[in-house]
């Protein structure tokens, strides 16, 4: 259900389903991903189709490092609030919020917050991007904020290229706690349902299918229930149409005492055309946690390390991780 409000802002509420949660009732970081891309992409194109010409829809081009907060329960309601927060000339900046709510209670808390960006394409040619009608900024200062965000965005989406890395088969019996032991891949063919009106996939559906794999990966390492922690920040390096063939790959590369970094690679073929070649059309970073039976973290089993390839990927991981680690201890300095 979606809620009308001005043109810049949008509620959607859904109640939380069984097979929108694993086994023991903590909803995918998948389907959140999928709910808040669809909040952004409606809100985003209902914004850029006030102005008169040709009808356009927006395309989702990036997602800022994402932080789930609490975890989302069947039966829970979840309140996924999208505004537009700054308007460039070709692109603006969606931030998300999603509150879950106990309905038989009436507790509410903040599960999740994003950042996404998006271009608006004309419906009669995908390739032409349309002009961003401007919102209007409570202050001066918002709006110096939001070109800030802009153009730090745009200089990491510029020097953020797509991971070439091929992705290396599983040996045969892999020993546990080994890359090969955890690593996974998921075949899936985009269908109509997974499209926006000019055939591509959503990005939504995108990020759902790499939480699966995510998820999987994590779940075979610890063998415990393990939910999704954070994202670090996707790039759409390239579009996937209808009727191609996605290929998601996830491998550990970091582990923590209570935490697992998984690359995520997204390949994609055409079904079809036999010419055009296989592509990386998105790679990202998933962080998951391990919980005990009352959603507490548990100590995850270290990562045992085989090959170069893999202590390289291990070392840049851990530079991540101490990273992300000085970021949070700043912002709760920051809130104090």
């Amino acid at each position: 259900m979606s809620v009308p409000q001005a043109a810049s802002s949008l509620q959607i509420c859904r109640i939380m389903r069984p097979d929108d949660a694993n086994i023991v009732g903590n909803v995918h970081g998948g389907i959140i991903l999928k709910m808040i891309e669809e909040a952004g992409c409606i809100v985003g194109t209902r914004h850029c189709n006030i102005q008169n010409g040709d009808r356009c829809l927006a395309n989702l081009v990036r997602v800022e490092k994402t932080e789930f907060l609490f975890p989302v329960f069947i039966g829970e309601v979840a309140h996924v609030t999208a505004e537009i927060t700054y308007t460039s000339k070709h692109s603006l900046e969606v931030q998300v919020k999603v509150m879950a709510e106990n309905i038989l209670t009436g507790a509410k808390k903040l599960a999740n917050k994003a950042a996404l960006w998006y271009v608006p394409c004309s419906l009669k040619n995908v390739d032409e991007i349309m002009d961003v009608p401007p919102i209007k900024y409570a202050s001066a200062e918002l709006e110096e904020q939001g070109r800030n965000r802009y153009e730090a965005q745009k200089m990491e989406r510029v020097e953020t290229k797509a991971r070439i890395e091929e992705v290396m088969s599983s040996p045969p019996n892999p020993e546990q706690h080994t890359v090969g032991f955890s690593q996974s891949s998921l075949i899936h063919l985009v269908g109509p349902s997974d499209c926006t009106l000019h055939h591509y996939v959503h990005g939504g559906v995108t990020m759902k299918l790499m939480d699966e794999v995510a998820g999987i990966v994590a779940a075979r390492h610890c063998n415990t229930n393990i939910v999704t922690a954070s994202v670090d920040a996707i790039n759409f390096h390239r579009k996937i149409n209808k009727g191609c063939v996605v290929t998601v790959t996830g491998r550990l590369t970091f582990v923590s005492n209570k935490s697992m970094e998984i690359e995520v690679l997204v390949d994609a073929s055409s079904l079809v055309e036999a010419k055009e070649e296989k592509f990386r059309a998105v790679s990202a970073f998933f962080t998951f946690i391990s919980l005990d039976k009352d959603n507490k973290p548990l100590s995850v089993p270290p990562l045992k390390i085989e090959k170069e390839e893999e202590q390289r990927r291990f070392d840049e991981g851990n530079a991540r991780y101490l990273q992300n680690k000085v970021k949070r201890l700043a912002n709760k300095e920051r809130q104090q």
